[in-house]
């Protein structure tokens, strides 16, 4: 064979074994069509995050009518960026104008406080029930991979007194804190922990770009890697109780695209799987989690610009 057909051969078989793998073939999940309710005249958009009050009231964080563009914008947004649902899906409350670029997660600690991170700022806050900025981790603007930076922060969880930061985009690890906003440690070698969730014995991290799940003991000691079936992106996970997982990933390997939740057994093996995308290619993207005191289950559409709610079905 001449070189030059020889190159082509290789250049042919070299794209041939980088085609995504076929698509899986999953049941559809059923949300509840019509929740939430959101007035006409608000700037809704890009969907990033959401969690859930005692009281079972939704917080959801989006980004107004911006979308993720890089270089990051430099003026905050204009309008609330969070907004409050009540169990029933109606608009309770609204804030945080002017405060964020791009804001990325949200979630509520047993107090009741409310803590969001933005990637632009580079920064992880704390705000009271009602939206009261109270504290502020890292410094704005700056990435590094310090006891006082960020790069990027994706998500948070709580675990006990202590405050676990996801991040990140840019930077590899998770960052432990107290919760005043005092470095502990960080361990982990990630390649963009997304998110972070913890049970009564285990540390949870959507390890994305590595299309994995890393299980670690509560004091962040590597216990398992927990990788895709098919090869996809994990976005979010939640505790479920007991060792049960519940996760959120894109389709189909290398296609950031989709929502496929999967429901993990206490043993790391995959019960069920469900798709609660939107139809057609590159309509959904499943971003972040969150299940409230009743058992239903939240799920942010980046891509589709909703949160949606849904019930886990019994097993059959």
């Amino acid at each position: 064979m001449k070189p030059s057909h020889f190159a082509i051969a290789m250049l042919l078989a070299s794209a041939g074994c980088s085609q995504p793998p076929p698509r899986e073939d999953v049941p559809k999940g059923v949300v509840d069509f019509g929740w939430p309710t959101i007035p006409a005249d608000a700037k809704f958009g890009e969907v990033s995050a959401v969690d859930v009050d005692r009281e079972g009231n939704i917080f959801v964080l989006h980004r107004a009518g911006r979308v993720w563009e890089e270089p990051f914008p430099t003026e905050p947004i204009a309008d609330p960026t969070v907004f409050v649902f009540s169990p029933d899906g109606e608009l309770i409350a609204k804030w945080g104008a002017g405060l964020f670029i791009m804001p990325h997660g949200i979630s509520i600690d047993a107090e009741g406080k409310v803590w969001i991170t933005d990637v632009a700022h580079e920064q992880v806050f704390r705000f009271s029930h009602d939206g009261q900025q109270e504290l502020v981790m890292g410094e704005r603007g700056v990435s590094r991979q310090d006891a006082g930076h960020f790069g990027r922060p994706a998500d948070i969880a709580f675990l006990g007194d202590k405050v676990l930061v996801a991040d990140g985009y840019v930077n590899t690890r998770v960052a432990e804190f107290d919760r005043d906003g005092h470095f502990i440690k960080d361990w982990g070698d990630f390649k963009v922990a997304h998110a972070v969730t913890v049970d009564d014995q285990h540390i949870y991290v959507a390890d994305r770009e590595h299309a994995r799940i890393q299980v670690f003991s509560l004091e962040g000691k590597p216990v398992e890697s927990r990788v895709s079936p098919a090869g996809n992106h994990t976005y979010s996970l939640k505790s479920l109780g007991d060792g049960r997982l519940l996760a959120v990933e894109g389709r189909d390997g290398a296609d950031r695209t989709g929502a496929i939740l999967r429901i993990y057994g206490a043993d790391g093996r995959i019960e069920r799987s469900f798709d609660v995308g939107l139809p057609g290619e590159d309509a959904s993207l499943g971003h972040d989690l969150a299940i409230g005191p009743d058992g239903k289950v939240y799920m942010t559409d980046v891509t589709g610009g909703r949160v949606v709610r849904f019930t886990i079905p019994p097993k059959r």
